[in-house]
């Protein structure tokens, strides 16, 4: 049997159709999940996509950390389930206590979107393993609240255990240190800002680099 990876849709969720097509370009299965459902089917691994959650009303995923599949999500990765959060999805994880730091309004203020270079930080992860350290990778992003921020203290820890996974070459949102996407400490919990779902074939986006991501966590579950 394939691999099972959920891809959560909230009201006003965008892009859990990519990120699902993704999923079935990795070689797994996708598996829908509902928001009001405390229910994860069974899934290997689990994707929050980008969007707007609940119309990002209070602040960018405050609303969708308290949906019943949220409670199962961070339970299931406190079990050690993968997890994905891709942008709004990043804002999530965050709001859910699964990452560390905030992400706010973008520095000038403006909604970007545009194909960013971003440098592989840590390959080691279940979503990073098919990258090589330093590697360059164009993915886009689209977000008015992507801008990373933390304490000092926190930053200096995510830097010292080596949990910035992803980095800016250009940084477009004003994130501190450049940071466009972190991990948990075991590596198995992911949140970044950029939209690799949007770069899964060199036909329709601006390179297939983002599959990369969706390979990366297939083999961690098939060798598991």
């Amino acid at each position: 049997m394939s691999a099972r990876i959920g891809v959560i849709t909230f009201p006003g969720t965008l892009d859990d159709v990519d990120a699902a097509r993704a999923v079935r370009l990795s070689g797994a299965e996708a598996v829908s999940l509902w928001h009001a459902d405390a229910d994860l089917k069974g899934v290997d691994a689990v994707v929050v996509p980008g969007g707007f959650s609940y119309g990002d009303y209070l602040r960018a995923g405050a609303i969708a950390r308290f949906a019943p599949v949220m409670g199962k999500v961070v339970e299931a990765a406190g079990k050690g389930m993968p997890v994905l959060g891709i942008c709004n999805g990043f804002q999530v994880l965050c709001e859910a206590g699964l990452l560390p730091g905030a992400l706010t309004r973008n520095e000038g203020l403006h909604f970007i979107c545009r194909d960013e270079w971003l440098q592989v930080e840590r390959t080691d992860t279940v979503w990073t393993s098919r990258f090589e350290p330093g590697a360059q990778i164009l993915i886009p992003v689209k977000n008015a609240e992507g801008r990373y921020q933390a304490s000092q203290q926190v930053l200096d820890e995510l830097e010292g255990e080596g949990r910035v996974v992803f980095r800016y070459a250009d940084n477009p949102n004003g994130s501190q240190r450049d940071i466009a996407g972190i991990s948990s400490a075991d590596g198995r919990i992911v949140g970044l800002m950029p939209h690799p779902e949007h770069a899964t074939e060199a036909l329709t986006g601006p390179s297939d680099d983002g599959l990369g991501l969706f390979l990366s966590v297939l083999d961690a579950l098939v060798s598991a």
